[in-house]
């Protein structure tokens, strides 16, 4: 694994190494000794995996406060996505800055993201699945959610989002934040 910064504190496009033979390719997408190595403390406690039927669906902008916050290590198994991220963690040097990465299932990267986060991705194309591990237990009460569309965020977004939940719609700006919310 190889592990390039994307401009936000402890954030980073993971790249795989694949070996490749006739058979075609196996990686790694989890390897603690590698995540350690690169100074990322991920022991994952649950993994998710998200369907989506629809070019243009939305997930997020979602995170957790404190002290439920979540590291994430996003991989695309199927389709592709737009993966973005904003930086909520009030004293990091990057508060309030955004990164983003397409990640596609015949790509050979994932995405990591630090606790503190908030996260959304939007598919690129039907049938898209994204796995992702998990290093804290999903916690209902903790959960919040931001405004995709922000425009003090300028996240580049590559297509209108056709699908999303009504929570979605109407999550706050990140202007309007609640500083207790902010880890």
């Amino acid at each position: 694994m190889q592990f390039e910064g994307v401009g936000i504190d402890g954030a980073y496009i993971v790249h795989l190494d694949p070996r490749r033979d006739e058979r075609g390719s196996f990686a790694r997408l989890y390897c603690v000794d590698e995540l350690a190595g690169a100074g990322i403390d991920l022991v994952p406690v649950q993994t998710n995996l998200g369907s989506s039927k629809q070019a243009g669906t939305l997930r997020g902008l979602h995170f957790q406060v404190a002290p439920h916050q979540e590291a994430k290590l996003v991989h695309c198994i199927e389709g592709s996505i737009f993966d973005a991220i904003v930086d909520v963690r009030r004293d990091s040097p990057t508060f309030g800055k955004t990164a983003s990465v397409t990640l596609s299932a015949d790509g050979d990267r994932a995405f990591y993201i630090p606790p503190g986060c908030a996260h959304g991705y939007l598919t690129l194309e039907p049938d898209t699945k994204v796995l992702y591990f998990v290093g804290t237990r999903y916690t209902p009460e903790a959960d919040r959610g931001l405004a995709w569309d922000d425009p003090d965020l300028a996240i580049p977004w590559p297509i209108e989002p056709q699908v999303m939940v009504d929570r979605d719609r109407s999550n706050p700006r990140f202007s309007e934040l609640d500083p207790e919310w902010l880890t």
